[in-house]
């Protein structure tokens, strides 16, 4: 089986799919990205690691993590390797001394336990030829979007100087009050805002 390396490239909610999120998978060596619908608990989870937020008490995948490491294992990569009726499927490998093992998963849960292992996120050829895209060259070019911001709650003023200091504010704000997805979020648009400096 061909197998694609690739990397998140963001995390975002999808109102249309009743309050569940999209991670964003994109081809290191391409530019084909590949959407996931994955559940708040699993979006979070990865946020929070990404982010390099961490919480008081391990969540379900560092507490996962721990006790493969504890065991003696090690996490070698994770892989998304069938999409059946809209459904992706997903294994963890696990080597144990000279043995290999693949662990049947969702791939939001192989993913999040991916980031903390700093292991590789492979797909494969096959699930990428059917549910993967390639976004056109203006969409990847275009500054951050107005509408990228209806989601604050007062608008935010013209100049991008201005624009990152609110955001910043609102940043500080979320983490104060323990919205990490949130968080996650007004970092990625505090990057987007000085990447096009």
């Amino acid at each position: 089986m061909k197998k694609i390396q690739c990397e998140i490239l963001g995390l975002s909610s999808s109102p249309s799919t009743g309050g569940a999120y999209a991670i964003l998978l994109k081809e290191v060596n391409g530019f084909r990205r590949l959407p996931i619908i994955i559940g708040a608990f699993e979006a979070q989870a990865i946020a929070l690691e990404i982010e390099g937020i961490k919480p008081p008490r391990p969540l379900t995948h560092d507490l996962l993590k721990q006790v493969i490491d504890n065991l003696g294992a090690t996490v070698m990569e994770v892989l998304i390797d069938e999409l059946k009726e809209n459904t992706f499927y997903a294994k963890i490998i696990l080597e144990v001394s000279t043995l290999t093992n693949e662990i049947d998963s969702r791939p939001s849960d192989a993913i999040a336990l991916a980031v903390r292992a700093q292991v590789p996120i492979y797909v494969a050829e096959s699930v990428m030829k059917v549910a993967a895209f390639i976004p056109s060259e203006e969409t990847e070019k275009e500054p951050l979007a107005a509408e990228d911001f209806e989601k604050y709650e007062k608008p935010l003023p013209k100049s991008k100087e201005a624009q990152i200091a609110a955001l910043q504010n609102k940043l500080r704000e979320a983490i104060e009050s323990e919205e990490y997805e949130r968080a996650a979020k007004l970092r990625d648009d505090i990057q987007k805002l000085t990447n096009n400096n």
